[in-house]
């Protein structure tokens, strides 16, 4: 198909407008496209960069970012780990599943230095003494049982007034 507007090239420039339900087509070539001010709409890299580099620019500088060390989410991804102490605290809900997916626990389960305080020694002891309570009612050993919920509202009664 040749140019409707010069007639002589090829028209490799497709255009349709729709304006107040009529629509009009018109076929151009490349040096008419340019003439019409259309090249640069159809420049794909400058299309493509319009078309994302704004709302990439927008949802960076809308990204929240961690007080510590000033990384985004997306630059944690990005790299596989976290700029501080502080990314954990502030993309938590973002971090939790591949945590989970990673290591099975959100919690630590491993040994606890003395200096992580009493509270995690009495909270472990709770959920123990807690498991064997179960145990206990299950094998209906109510003796037991009886000595356990005992020295669960002991702890219990520890940690509510300390």
């Amino acid at each position: 198909m040749l140019c409707q507007k010069c007639g002589k090239n090829n028209a490799v420039t497709h255009v349709k407008r729709t304006v107040n339900g009529e629509t009009t087509e018109i076929h151009l070539c490349a040096a008419c496209a340019k003439e019409e001010g259309l090249a640069k709409l159809f420049d794909i890299n400058g299309f493509f960069g319009s078309l994302f580099g704004d709302a990439l620019a927008k949802s960076t500088e809308n990204e929240v970012r961690c007080e510590g060390c000033g990384k985004t989410f997306r630059e944690i991804a990005a790299s596989g780990k976290a700029g501080c102490a502080s990314c954990y605290t502030v993309f938590y809900d973002r971090l939790l599943p591949s945590v989970r997916r990673i290591h099975g626990k959100t919690e630590h389960v491993g040994k606890v230095p003395r200096s992580a305080g009493e509270e995690i020694r009495v909270k472990r002891e709770l959920e123990s003494l807690k498991e064997q309570l179960n145990a206990a009612i299950a094998a209906q050993e109510y003796e037991r049982c009886a000595l356990l919920r005992d020295q669960i509202r002991a702890l219990e009664g520890g940690r509510q007034n300390g």
